[in-house]
């Protein structure tokens, strides 16, 4: 099985070894985005006067954040999910409701 990785933010593919998934959280909800290098960067950049100044915390029992699971690229989950009826967008996230949906058909 070939996994995949698109851009959260443009949709584009990213080629093997040319983006990652950057966890982080806000508010107190965690969020996962997978996006190219040069993505990554840029949200670090924009992130990094707000990490020197802040401090790091751990959880009450030292949780640490998970990676994303490996299955099926978006664009595989996207074709699937049009051609067995839902509507799904040509970018960002496929719902967890469509990937639990092509798992229990595949």
């Amino acid at each position: 099985m070939e996994v995949r990785l698109s851009d959260d933010l443009t949709g584009q593919d990213i080629p093997e070894g040319r983006g990652e998934t950057i966890a982080f959280a806000l508010d107190g909800q965690m969020y996962e985005i997978d996006l190219t290098n040069k993505n990554a960067g840029v949200l670090r950049k924009a992130l990094s006067p707000y990490v020197e100044a802040g401090r790091r915390v751990r959880t009450s029992r030292g949780a640490k954040v998970r990676r994303t699971q490996v299955g099926p690229d978006a664009t595989t989950l996207r074709e699937w999910a049009r051609a067995n009826g839902y509507q799904v967008s040509d970018r960002g996230r496929v719902s967890m409701q469509i990937r639990q949906a092509f798992d229990a058909a595949s």
